[in-house]
């Protein structure tokens, strides 16, 4: 880390993207918030900013100029942790595993509402810093909103003080997306950490235990509180308990 970054007051956020009126409206709308910012229009700007500044977190555009965005994803997570958010117009759902697998955090489809990625933002800070506070892994292993309290040390459950019987894939399932809070997790990645690799195409068994989960967890499909779809892609589990999914694009 660079003493620039350890000196630093505000996270900084470094955005790559070329399209000039992008980078202005994200200029607006991260400043408003409080964050520092860092601004590239190609690849190798980019990642030359990031090696100098240690960015608390990246904002990534798939189409540069200079060379796919992909490229420098892979090319950051060689030597860096900070999350990454992609920000595309690629909305097929095989772009969105390949970042993901490349180590991308999170993906917002352009257009985009504000809100929506700010949140996102903000989760990833918020789960960046839990990271460097945390003692050990313990600190992690128990999430408690007041109505939901999971508790992955003593394998417990309960909704409203009531507990929840869970089978051992679905306890197993629910571990994972805690652990990976805010981030999605592709269902082939938790095909093959949960069955094996053998299946990491059998989506219907996820589909299947995600809806018995959901329900034993008193979460309404059609809202998501903690278990959120991207659909085609994966899961995430949503630490706040907060519906995310009624962001209108801008």
């Amino acid at each position: 880390m660079t003493e620039q970054a350890k000196d630093r007051e505000k996270p900084c956020i470094l955005v790559i993207d070329d399209e000039p009126q992008i980078r202005h409206f994200l200029r607006i709308s991260l400043k408003t918030e409080g964050y520092e910012l860092l601004e590239a229009e190609n690849g190798e700007t980019g990642l030359g900013l990031c090696a100098r500044h240690s960015p608390d977190l990246v904002i990534l555009d798939l189409g540069l100029p200079d060379m796919d965005g992909s490229e420098v994803l892979a090319g950051l997570r060689e030597w860096s942790s900070a999350p990454v958010i992609i920000l595309s117009v690629r909305d097929r759902e095989l772009e969105k595993v390949k970042a993901l697998d490349l180590g991308a955090n999170d993906y917002v489809t352009k257009p985009f509402g504000v809100d929506e990625l700010l949140a996102r933002v903000r989760t990833q800070l918020r789960i960046q810093q839990k990271g460097k506070n945390a003692s050990a892994p313990e600190t992690l292993a128990i999430f408690d909103n007041g109505e939901l309290n999971i508790d992955l040390a003593m394998r417990k459950v309960t909704v409203s003080g009531e507990p929840v019987r869970l089978t051992p894939k679905e306890f197993a399932v629910l571990k994972v997306l805690l652990l990976a809070s805010g981030k999605i997790v592709t269902q082939s990645q938790l095909l093959k950490d949960i069955w094996g690799p053998t299946h990491t195409t059998d989506t219907h068994y996820l589909r299947i235990l995600i809806g018995r989960l959901r329900q034993k967890l008193g979460d309404d499909p059609t809202e998501q509180r903690y278990i959120q779809t991207e659909p085609g892609v994966g899961y995430r589990f949503l630490e706040t308990g907060e519906n995310r999914n009624s962001v209108l694009p801008e």
